[in-house]
């Protein structure tokens, strides 16, 4: 198994749908901030500096990278600084944070040509950064629309 991680804005929103695509499973949480084992309250002040994500596991036989980037892409605005909809702070940022060297070329590949394509009318803001530490979230977080009721 391989590991994917994503920041697409609140971490509830984008779960769901990688449940639904062949990933073998899921976890939300946070990343690429400088404070050791933050807890979602911590990450709320926008000051620990971590993403909201959603770091999945995938067997590469089953579906691609570029499979979960189309994904990422589909499932967020990756145009709007530090913020999706309504949620606004660093840790809603668009992030790729990438595994291994191919994962970063696949990302840059795959944002670049979204950028030529023009879809978004704006400079792609997502930033692609090396994978750090993932701290897993509360467990009430972990698969929350499924707890809620909500698909």
């Amino acid at each position: 198994m391989l590991k994917a991680t994503f920041g697409a804005g609140c971490f509830w929103c984008i779960e769901n749908d990688y449940r639904k695509n062949g990933v073998t499973s899921t976890s939300v949480g946070y990343m690429g901030g400088h404070v050791k084992n933050p807890t979602y309250e911590d990450v709320c002040t926008d000051t620990t500096g971590h993403a909201e994500v959603i770091q999945v596991e995938y067997d590469p036989s089953k579906i691609s990278y570029r499979t979960l980037l189309d994904i990422f892409w589909s499932n967020h605005d990756p145009t709007t600084l530090n913020r999706q909809g309504p949620d606004v702070g660093k840790q809603y940022r668009s992030a790729i944070f990438f595994h291994t060297p191919e994962q970063e070329r696949e990302a840059r590949e795959s944002k670049d040509a979204l950028e030529k394509s023009g879809k978004y009318g704006k400079k792609i803001v997502t930033e692609i950064v090396p994978a750090t530490e993932f701290y897993k979230a509360e467990e009430y977080h972990q698969q929350y629309y499924q707890k809620c009721g909500l698909v």
